[in-house]
Order: structure tokens, then C-alpha cells, then sequence
């Protein structure tokens, strides 16, 4: 996922796993399955049942660790965690997972999601004398659970997560017992797997497939899980927990190879496209996918639509960040870096381009340019998903209106804006559909809110629209 240029970015991965004499390197393994959730930086921290040591680094898995600094990092337990930093500002300060140490103990904990309610803690914690070294929310987490009056590490958890609100998989670890928990709302895909007698937990089951675990379950909304050399307990921290998986997980995030209750990625992603085939009705010569997330969708569509699939454009893997700020000739020239056309694919063709979405709407104007360059002669542009009208409060990096072509433009509008011939949008009752899941609004089983308005949780103050605030006050 070339992520600069796509505008649409997840908000880190997590992994855990206890009672295992290899923590730290089946940690790394775990990390580099789960690397796709955030390349900005990486840590780890083991525990060897008497003390917490950690490594922690900005840049891919690879970059922050070799075989010494695995090697350093002795124990039997440990977290993971790789991170996209969209909320929060970059910097090694902001690498998870924090440790802290303390006379009580020691604490190190990691976090995938965003707490709406978090600068409103952060408020009142440093109005009691916490002072915070960095601009993460999961470091709000850390000073509840610390300041809590709770002897037992569980009680100061449960305490703590009952003061937060949003969506967010955690995974916490003393020197005696890893905890993990999920939002009421279940909005942030996190399993449970087993590798011989160790426990493990993961953002993404596609992580157990490397390191050879056998899947156990799923997290569920609300739950909180205590693991250590007793075994493992589990339970409830909220009395009214509901459903509200993100939708952007089976679109667009997670890898194919993964399954979120029960639903296979890729095979989720297939059926988007043959739904998305059947709405469309379009007469073309050949079907290709944006890579990568969309070209699940896209063999689904061709299927459907009875339209040869073709690898019409070309992902380079070997292309790195660039660091010099761009003009918009070398932002056009960075795009065709990333993504190439297949000339002998596309020329003379009315071609069918299969999108999983669209943000802004900048790249895929200059996709659907590269195309007809190269020689396609029409260019349908079918998104696997509905208009994304609505920012996410809940660890998508899209906060605002301004940053979604579909707030602000019709179908018609963004057809015209990004040139192409045809423009159509899976429908949100097709999107459901296709997942699986049964029935409209809250009760959906699925966090739509990015294309609805409906948002599964009260938006608190400080994530509130600029125009939304000033009519608080």
C-alpha cells in the first residue's frame, strides 16, 4: 500500500504471546506478518518473569532489528507492535509498546485504534500533576491504569478501560501476566492463538499462519483477557457490549490471507466485487485491480461480469519513501513509480479499473490518466466500496471533510473530477451483503460510519468537526 499517496492509512498492528522460551523472535515473525498495519516504526518488550526490557525504532521491522538486538531480548513472554503515526505526531517517543517502571512494577502496553475521549483525559490527568512524554493517546491508557487505586493489575485495567471510549485492541504486560481487551464496540479486528502450550495474541490471524499457531478465537467486544502461568481467564469489562467491526477492514486493510470472525479477507473482498459486478452492469473488453487490496474485488467482478481479468497495472515493490518535498510533476512521476500501466494489456480495450476506494480522489485521477495514455480507449472506475463521506474518529487517518472528495461532490462530480467514463459505487446494503452480515444501521454487526454518518459511540469534544464545536459553545 503506497500510503503517501493514498490519503487512507490503518493505525498500527499488535501482537502478544506468553510462555514461550523463542517471545522475542516469534514476536519479530509476528510483527513482520502484521508490518502492512504500519511502517513508521516497531518495538518489542519481553518479560523474563522478573523484569520488562524492550527495543523500540522508527522505520520497518528490518530496520529496527537484526539478529543481536533479537538475541538481547531474553524471555518467555512479550508484545509487539508496529505503528502508522496519522493522529499523533511521528518521533521514536510515540514507538510502541511504552514501558514503564515503577516502585509497584513494571508496565508495558500497546495499542491499535484511537480514544476519542482522549484529549479530554489528558486534560484532567495533567491538571492532577501527570506530565506526558509523548502526543500518543495509548499513553493516556498508561497514567490511568498507573494512578488507579486497584492492587491487582486486572482491577487497574478494567478501571481504566471503563474511562476511555472508542475503538482500540490493547495487549498489557507486568512481569507476571499478559492482559489483552477489546473495545465494547469490537471495532478492531484482535485473535487469540495457541503454539504449542504458549498463548498467542495478534491484530491479524494471517500473523499465527507464519509462526505456525493454531487459531483459538476471537477477542469479543468488551472482553477482557488475563493470561499467565496459570492458564488463561477471561472477562467482561463492559455490561452492554455491541458489534461494530470496522467495514474498512474487509475492504481495504487487512491482508487476504487473514480472517475477522469467522470471514475470510480475500474471500470477502471477491464477493464486494461480484456484488459490485452486478450494480454496475458495464460492457468492457477487460477487468484489472489497483494493487493490492483491490485485486481480490476485481477477479470477483470479472467472474461475475464475464469479463477477462487482466494484470493491467503494475505494482514496484522496490520503491521507497521519498524525502524531498514534491512539486506536483514529481508527485505525478512518483505515482507512475508506484503503479505502472501494462500497455499491451490496456491498449484498444475498454478497460474496467476496480478500486477499493476513494479519499481524495488525486491518485485515482492519475491511474485513470496512466491508463488512457497507455492506450485504453475507456475507463470505468468501479469502487468496492460506498462514497466515503464521513471522517473516522477511530484511528483512520481521515479527520476531516476536506479530506473526502465524496463529502463535497456528486458521483457525477467525482466521475468528472478524476476522468473517467463510468463511476460506480458499491451500495452500502451491497456491501453488507457481500460480507455477510444481516440487517442496516447499528445492528449491521459492522462500523459504517464512514460512509452512513452513523458513528457506533458518542463523538466526545475534541474529535468533533471544527463547525460541530462551534455550535457547543
Amino acid at each position: 500500500m503506497f500510503a503517501e499517496v493514498r490519503g487512507l492509512n490503518e493505525e498500527c498492528g499488535v501482537f502478544g504471546i506468553w510462555g514461550h522460551p523463542d517471545a522475542a523472535q516469534i514476536t519479530y515473525y509476528g510483527l513482520h506478518s502484521l508490518q502492512h498495519r504500519g511502517q513508521e516504526g516497531a518495538g518489542i518488550v519481553v518479560t523474563d518473569g522478573e523484569r520488562l526490557k524492550g527495543v523500540r525504532g522508527e522505520g520497518l521491522v528490518n530496520d529496527v532489528f537484526d539478529e543481536k538486538k533479537i538475541e538481547s531480548l531474553e524471555g518467555t513472554s512479550a508484545i509487539g507492535h508496529v505503528r502508522y503515526g496519522g493522529i499523533d505526531k511521528g518521533g521514536l517517543e510515540n514507538v510502541q509498546p511504552f514501558l514503564l517502571h515503577s516502585q509497584s512494577g513494571g508496565l508495558t502496553l500497546a495499542h491499535n485504534g484511537n480514544l476519542i475521549n482522549a484529549s479530554d483525559l489528558r486534560h484532567q490527568l495533567e491538571m492532577q500533576g501527570s506530565i506526558f512524554q509523548t502526543s500518543s493517546d495509548t499513553e493516556v491508557l498508561a497514567h490511568l491504569i498507573k494512578r488507579s487505586g486497584y492492587l491487582a493489575l486486572k482491577d487497574k485495567v478494567k478501571n481504566a478501560l471503563s474511562m476511555v471510549k472508542g475503538a482500540y485492541a490493547i495487549v498489557i504486560m507486568s512481569e507476571d501476566e499478559l492482559i489483552i481487551a477489546q473495545d465494547p464496540n469490537g471495532m478492531r479486528p484482535l485473535s487469540i492463538g495457541k503454539i504449542g502450550e504458549a498463548y498467542c495474541v495478534a491484530s491479524e490471524t494471517c500473523a499465527f499462519d507464519l509462526i505456525g499457531a493454531d487459531f483459538v478465537r476471537d477477542v469479543e467486544p468488551g472482553e477482557l483477557i488475563v493470561i499467565n502461568n496459570e492458564g488463561i481467564q477471561a472477562e467482561r469489562f463492559s455490561l452492554s457490549p455491541s458489534n461494530a467491526m470496522c467495514t474498512m477492514e474487509y475492504v481495504y486493510f487487512s491482508r487476504p490471507d487473514s480472517d475477522i470472525e469467522g470471514i475470510n479477507i480475500h474471500t470477502a473482498r471477491k464477493s464486494l466485487g461480484k456484488m459490485l459486478a452486478k450494480e454496475a452492469n458495464i460492457e468492457a473488453d477487460v477487468v484489472t485491480g489497483v494493487p493490492d487490496s483491490s485485486i481480490s474485488a476485481a477477479i470477483g467482478f470479472a467472474e461475475t461480469a464475464g469479463i477477462p481479468y487482466e494484470l493491467g497495472l503494475i505494482k514496484n515493490r522496490y520503491v521507497g519513501r521519498t524525502f524531498i518535498k514534491p512539486s506536483q510533476e514529481l508527485r505525478e512521476r512518483g505515482v507512475k513509480m508506484k503503479l505502472s500501466p501494462v500497455r499491451r494489456v490496456v491498449e484498444g480495450k475498454r478497460v474496467v479499473m476496480v478500486d477499493d476506494s476513494i479519499v481524495r480522489g488525486t491518485t485515482c485521477k492519475r491511474i485513470v490518466r496512466m491508463l488512457k495514455e497507455a492506450g485504453a480507449t475507456e475507463v470505468h472506475v468501479c469502487i468496492s466500496s460506498p462514497p466515503m463521506k464521513n471522517p473516522c474518529f477511530y484511528g483512520i487517518d481521515i479527520s476531516t471533510h476536506e479530506e473526502l472528495i465524496a463529502s463535497s461532490n456528486s458521483v457525477e462530480e467525482i466521475r468528472e473530477i478524476i476522468g473517467a467514463d463510468s463511476l460506480t459505487f458499491l451500495s452500502v446494503e451491497g456491501t453488507l451483503e457481500a460480507i455477510g452480515r444481516k440487517g442496516y444501521g447499528k445492528d449491521c454487526g459492522q462500523c459504517m460510519a464512514c460512509f452512513t454518518g452513523e458513528y457506533p459511540t458518542e463523538i466526545y469534544p475534541d474529535t468533533k468537526l471544527p463547525y460541530e464545536k462551534e455550535l457547543m459553545r
